[in-house]
């Protein structure tokens, strides 16, 4: 009787482990990400580190290089994460509004296909590119702490700002505009 009661005790406390290891079929990608706050870090000039090279694969099947000499917006984002999704329609419309700054996006731990279609919903215009090793190439500079994070290069292709968390119209216009008048 009591090597059956041990038994179905056994039985049981493994059952239990075995369920609580699941995930249910998630993404894992879902589960372990940082969101942002929203902070804004900004490099002054004298102190900036040049980007690394944004070349690539993109989402809609083409390939991108970016050739720098202008304002560039480096949007990191997933189609899964509810602030990327969120600030998705003001990253489109700046990319309208300053049609010289050079607006990209660069895919992390993502499905491609759920991310083709929500991008095509949205219209969104600009490059995204599908190799998130490109994100290595900011580790020295200010890498993407959070998803979402955007990072603002200037004229020289040079890191100059970072928002950790989701971008606000007001916030991305501004880091934009003052990096106009230098």
């Amino acid at each position: 009787m009591i090597r059956n009661s041990r038994r179905l005790i056994l039985i049981a406390v493994s059952a239990l482990l075995l369920t609580s290891c699941g995930n249910g079929g998630a993404s894992t990608a879902q589960e372990n990400y940082i969101s942002g706050n929203g902070a804004i870090t900004f490099i002054s000039a004298a102190d900036r580190a040049m980007a690394p090279k944004l070349s690539g694969d993109t989402l809609y099947g083409t390939k991108f290089d970016f050739a720098g000499n202008q304002i560039a917006v480096v949007n990191v984002w997933a189609s899964w994460c509810s602030p990327c999704r969120a600030e998705m329609p003001a990253l489109t419309a700046l990319s309208k509004k300053y049609a010289d700054v050079q607006f990209m996006g660069i895919l992390t731990r993502d499905n491609l296909a759920n991310a083709e279609v929500f991008a095509r919903q949205l219209g969104v215009p600009y490059p995204n590119f599908i190799d998130d090793s490109l994100l290595l190439g900011f580790r020295n500079t200010l890498p993407a702490n959070a998803i979402p994070t955007t990072v603002v290069l200037d004229k020289q292709g040079r890191v100059a700002a970072r928002i950790s968390g989701p971008v606000t119209v007001g916030g991305l216009s501004d880091l934009i505009e003052r990096l106009t008048a230098e």
